[in-house]
């Protein structure tokens, strides 16, 4: 998931953030079942405290990162959410 960090703010590209969401359970989720389930941990504590915070992006766009993120901690293609354009290197 650190990785999918990493890239998404290296990439600081419009209309990805979904992407890498779901980019980063993916990858936690072929760890096994532990990193499954740490990706779920990490991925519901982070909504949860961007919830608690101003940041102006809402339920429905926490909605929409948490659907990212259950498809792709349940073995989606990450590249569903891919945006056009993003360099390949993501």
């Amino acid at each position: 998931m650190w990785r999918a960090y990493r890239d998404m703010r290296q990439a600081n590209w419009k209309n990805s953030d979904k992407y890498f969401h779901a980019r980063g359970n993916y990858d936690a989720a072929k760890r096994g079942p532990g990193g499954r389930w740490a990706a779920k941990v990490i991925s519901d504590a982070r909504e949860a405290v961007q919830g608690f915070g101003n940041s102006g992006r809402g339920r429905a766009d926490s909605a929409a990162d948490q659907a990212a993120n259950r498809w792709g901690r349940n073995g989606g293609d990450p590249n569903r959410y891919r945006p056009k354009g993003l360099p390949k290197k993501y």
